[in-house]
């Protein structure tokens, strides 16, 4: 959540009007959470390359960071036997879902 939310936090930064919403619902056997911001976005086309490590869709003249927190996300989410994906527009905003399976929870 400190990846996501931290991402959520530094690409809405340049917005006058910054928003994150956080999510989580039911959905049958397993919990699906949402991080959503209206920050700066990107090209869907790319999206293939975010939960690698090192990738980055914006340069480090803009946004600081080394590229690694979706990688650290994918493989957290995955090891508990989740899924992780992303849906964003240019300067619109991002939303990073993930699942992880009820089972792992534990209340």
């Amino acid at each position: 959540f400190l990846n996501l939310l931290s991402n959520a936090e530094k690409f809405t930064g340049p917005k006058p009007d910054p928003r994150v919403l956080v999510r989580c619902a039911d959905a049958g056997g397993e919990y699906l959470f949402e991080v959503e911001d209206n920050g700066v976005g990107f090209d869907m086309k790319y999206a293939g390359k975010l939960f690698g490590k090192f990738q980055r869709m914006h340069g480090s003249d803009e946004f600081e960071g080394t590229g690694i927190g979706l990688a650290v996300v994918r493989k957290i989410v995955e090891k508990h036997g989740g899924r992780v994906w992303i849906e964003s527009r240019s300067n619109v905003g991002t939303c990073v879902f993930f699942t992880i399976p009820k089972e792992v929870v534990h209340v």
